[in-house]
């Protein structure tokens, strides 16, 4: 005779936890996201990776009143260092993109 379930057996480490049933709303929200994370991610790394090497970038009228700023910003190094933060950011846009996948069960 074996004894009576109790609420320790029934969360046995065999059985695979319930999955809490999404909706399609959530679903498809979820999916939005991810989308809206990997065009922000891709712009931004774009842009990172271009306006360093712009006129725009040296010629504005944010660093006309900071010379030692703008003495910086002109680096070569700075520059590249703003380029590869932009290249990691399209890395990192598209990798969550390639990575994505949804439950088989939802």
């Amino acid at each position: 005779m074996s004894p009576p379930p109790t609420e320790l057996s029934a969360a046995s480490p065999h059985l695979p936890p319930p999955s809490p049933g999404l909706s399609r709303a959530q679903i498809w929200l979820h999916r939005i996201l991810v989308l809206i994370f990997v065009f922000v991610c891709a712009a931004a790394g774009v842009l990172l990776v271009i306006l360093p090497w712009l006129p725009q970038w040296t010629d504005n009228i944010f660093l006309v009143r900071y010379p030692d700023l703008r003495t910086i910003m002109t680096n070569g190094f700075f520059r590249g260092l703003c380029s590869g933060l932009g290249l990691l950011d399209i890395w990192i846009g598209f990798s969550e993109a390639s990575h994505y996948h949804e439950d088989p069960a939802a």
